[in-house]
């Protein structure tokens, strides 16, 4: 397996299959008032000790290892760190801005589309293979939320895959209520999230590649 016929279905199969276990655990532990600690119901849910972000790290430094295996080099370690730190002081300062100035506009969703394919395209000049193993994860991770969200909204299941931020307009309803919380944010935010930090932590696992010599004679 090399850098021509990787598949990148079967490398990401297991750690989809993975993450969508740990979103019907949390939403279970959600609707069944488990420890808070754990299963965050206030909106957005942060901080709860279970729930995917957590996963990105895992499985970016897990990809890049696999790419490595399969004989899949970037140009250079700091070449990966770098793209992947410019893509995500871009991609946040654009994030950032949108939410600060944007968010009654009508330019509100475009920015965060240009934020989002801008962190993506910088991230990938600096592994172009990993990025694109990422892309690929980060959309089979963050569909299932989607649709989970618009079921959980629909029948207003008090999770936090339905509660709206306290500013939320009260009079939306539920589809667009969707969109705005549920689809947009998922396949943007998150889906550039899982790209750039997933790429930093790639990074991290060629610099330690580089310290293994048994993993360096693997892969030459």
């Amino acid at each position: 397996m090399n850098a021509s016929n990787h598949s990148i279905k079967n490398l990401i199969l297991i750690p989809a299959l993975i993450t969508l276990a740990v979103t019907l655990l949390r939403l279970t532990g959600e609707l069944l008032d488990w420890s808070p600690m754990f299963f965050n119901k206030a909106a957005g849910g942060g901080g709860a000790l279970v729930g995917i972000a957590w996963l990105v790290p895992i499985f970016g430094f897990y990809f890049a290892r696999q790419l490595l295996q399969a004989n899949d080099h970037p140009a250079g370690v700091g070449r990966v760190f770098g793209f992947s730190f410019l893509a995500l002081a871009v991609s946040a300062a654009l994030f950032a801005v949108s939410f600060r100035f944007l968010i009654t506009s009508m330019w509100l969703v475009p920015v965060i589309l240009i934020a989002t394919v801008a962190g993506i395209l910088i991230a990938r000049q600096g592994w172009s293979s990993l990025s694109t193993t990422l892309l690929a994860y980060g959309l089979a991770a963050r569909i299932p939320v989607a649709l989970l969200m618009l079921f959980a909204i629909m029948g207003t299941w008090g999770t936090h895959y339905d509660v709206a931020p306290p500013n939320f307009p009260a009079d939306v309803g539920p589809f667009v209520k969707w969109v705005q919380i549920g689809l947009i944010p998922q396949l943007t935010i998150w889906v550039a999230f899982t790209v750039i930090i997933g790429s930093i932590f790639g990074a991290i696992a060629v610099a330690v590649a580089k310290r293994s010599p048994a993993l360096a004679k693997a892969t030459s």
